[in-house]
């Protein structure tokens, strides 16, 4: 295997230490392979290079590696750690991966004279008391509506607290004590919170007891009011209780993860109990599974050095690992892991050394932590049976698609489709989308907007060209520079695999776009004038009224039309792939339309703010003066938005 790497590369495997570290592969376009911990780089590194893996996964990755880095860490734990760290960030193409999931929900209790309950999402900070994280936003919103049947906490908006006059329907229906009229006094109110707090903590026998002790002080005091209020309350809180019963525990504060493997694919499901309630569940599956784990084994007989994962017994522990070490980088972790599998020592020491608190995993638990593990098993297991079958699905469109244009794509999976439609209103605004199809799905973050300029208003066709020009022509000359240049040895054989043109840039295997005979003529054009194969492009043309499932498909290079027909699951991947080019290129026009009209600007020119955030922000304010008059916290309360950002847009509206 060492005959196909460069002496500056084994000279370098050669001088590394005796020393615990992390090391990192790259190809030849400089894209990360692999990322591995070990206890000793020397050993663990050469391994790679001396042993004959011809015909393997490993051997196949090692053929690609042409540049290497690696750091010195003072521990195991401190490697596992910065080992984790690198994959999040670099996304090796061999390792395990967990993609990135939206941040966590919590329940925030704002900080106010009258504190108000709110659903939050993004970085917490020490001004404002949070709590969880939840699962979903589902878990955050029903427990808002306990606590707010229990102590009628607020909920509305300060800028609404701060104008009302009279109460408003929550008041009425015994959902909130009315504070912005003066309903409850500032030191009642405070004890709401606290007892909420506390029945967040999951002290609900302190917060009936102490119910209890106020009530019967008032009755002693005569105030049959007061005493009748609080016996309310710990009604309600009882009916709470006893509806949670089953979800209540002496645990407070849990994780509980399931790992399933089957078909080559991964779930994990991860379980939060919070405050002894169990608050539901969310699933993950990892990326690259098979390759990972056959490297993992393919490594695991180094004399004197313990290989990555080389205590994980099967792939389920291989997972769950990976699964640990990455996902508590980012999220608090709890004291008690209830695991499927058991896990190294080691990883639990490093994310209790990194926590600053000690956590406990436990394996094969008892009573209620066993039902919670089954519960867990058992969503992990329908979960991964729901992904495969909708993968296979997706992929029998894709086969389907391919066979019905007699297509020869080298692999299934990197099927790759592109398409593009135009939009404008009365030439207004006119925006090109191009969306992209590959791995059997839209990939939404590879979808583009080109604001078209320089064309005269409505000229449709003026305007594609102007995309295709513009998505195409840098990887066109590219692809030929290429081709037209010299072998360039061992470092270009190594990278031999790599996308045409620049790092991360590929030809799709087909370009759609939405429209007929005219559209395609001019797609033709462009392809002709930049030397690209015309058996690329496809045009979908509407057919008879306009119906949908009725539609043709026009060929550039002189093919007859096909029509696939109504129920060809082709034809319905087509539909759907030129549906979201026509939804992404809407949305586009709309908010540069809005953007000119409303002076929506103000708001998209701040780093930070796209479409989304800026339409959650005008329509809670009503519009760019609202957002203007608001408070920095006003800012901040409206989902998605920090508090640091929501200081950058008060000082850009200022």
């Amino acid at each position: 295997m060492s005959d196909t790497h460069s002496d500056q590369l084994l000279s370098e495997v050669a001088a590394l230490p005796q020393l615990p570290g992390v090391y990192r592969y790259f190809d030849a376009t400089g894209a990360v392979l692999y990322v591995g911990k070990a206890r000793n780089l020397k050993k663990r590194v050469a391994n790679y290079f001396q042993k004959n893996h011809a015909g393997t996964r490993i051997g196949h990755m090692i053929s690609k590696i042409a540049r290497m880095e690696t750091t010195v860490v003072r521990s195991e734990a401190e490697a596992l750690l910065l080992e984790n760290n690198l994959i999040k960030t670099l996304k090796p193409r061999y390792n395990i991966l967990f993609r990135d999931d939206k941040s966590y929900p919590y329940l925030k209790i704002a900080s106010h004279s009258f504190p108000r309950l709110a659903y939050y999402r993004g970085s917490v900070d020490r001004k404002h008391r949070y709590f969880g994280p939840y699962p979903s936003a589902w878990a955050v919103k029903e427990s808002i509506q306990l606590l707010q049947k229990v102590f009628k906490l607020r909920t509305c908006e300060d800028t609404v607290y701060a104008n009302r006059t009279r109460p408003c329907l929550l008041y009425q229906i015994k959902r909130c004590t009315g504070p912005c009229v003066g309903y409850i006094t500032p030191e009642a109110y405070a004890q709401d919170v606290a007892n909420a707090e506390a029945f967040l903590r999951g002290d609900t026998q302190a917060v009936l007891s102490q119910l209890e002790a106020r009530m019967t002080a008032h009755a002693e005091k005569l105030e049959f009011e007061q005493a009748a209020e609080l016996r309310n309350q710990m009604s309600a809180l009882s009916r709470v209780l006893h509806q949670q019963s089953v979800e209540i525990a002496s645990d407070k504060d849990v994780d509980i993860l399931a790992v399933k493997v089957q078909g080559g694919k991964a779930c994990v499901n991860l379980a939060m109990v919070r405050g002894g309630r169990h608050l539901g569940d969310r699933a993950y599956f990892p990326v690259h599974v098979e390759d990972a784990t056959q490297i993992q084994y393919g490594t695991q007989d180094v004399e004197g050095e313990e290989a990555p994962g080389a205590f994980a017994g099967s792939v389920e522990v291989q997972v769950l690992e990976a699964f640990i070490a990455q996902h508590y980088i980012d999220v608090p972790v709890p004291p008690t892991l209830v695991l499927s599998e058991l896990v190294g020592r080691e990883l639990i020491e490093a994310i209790s050394q990194q926590a600053g608190t000690r956590v406990t995993a436990v394996f094969q638990p008892r009573e209620q932590r066993r039902h919670w593990l089954e519960m867990a098993q058992t969503n992990a297991g329908l979960q991964l049976a729901r992904l495969l079958a909708e993968e296979g699905s997706q992929q029998a469109r894709t086969r389907a698609l391919v066979d019905a244009l007699e297509l020869a794509p080298d692999e299934l999976d990197n099927f790759r489709v592109e398409c593009f439609d135009i939009s404008h209103t009365a030439g207004e605004a006119t925006q090109a989308s191009c969306v992209v199809f590959e791995h059997h799905a839209m990939q939404n973050r590879e979808y583009r907007r080109y604001n078209i300029d320089g064309i005269t208003p409505g000229d449709d066709y003026a305007a594609m060209r102007q995309v295709l020009h513009r998505r195409y022509g840098k990887l066109a000359e590219a692809m030929a520079a290429e081709t037209d240049a010299p072998p360039a040895g061992d470092a270009a054989g190594a990278g031999s695999d790599a996308r045409p043109g620049t790092r991360g840039a590929r030809m799709p295997d087909l370009v759609l776009v939405d429209g007929g005979k005219g559209q395609v003529s001019m797609a033709r054009e462009v392809f002709s004038e930049l030397g690209l194969p015309l058996s690329l492009i496809i045009g979908v043309e509407k057919g008879e009224g306009r119906k949908v499932g009725l539609e043709e498909l026009v060929f550039a290079d002189g093919r007859d039309k096909v029509y696939l027909g109504r129920d060809s699951a082709a034809l319905m991947l087509v539909a759907q792939i030129r549906d979201e080019a026509h939804r992404f290129a809407i949305t586009g026009m709309r908010a540069k339309r809005a953007k000119v009209r409303v002076g929506g600007s103000q708001l998209e020119d701040i780093p930070g703010i796209g479409p989304k955030r800026r339409a959650r922000l005008l329509q809670r304010f009503g519009g760019i003066r609202g957002v203007a008059a608001a408070s920095v916290e006003d800012i901040a309360s409206v989902d998605g938005i920090a508090f640091e950002l929501a200081e950058e847009i008060y000082r850009a509206l200022h």
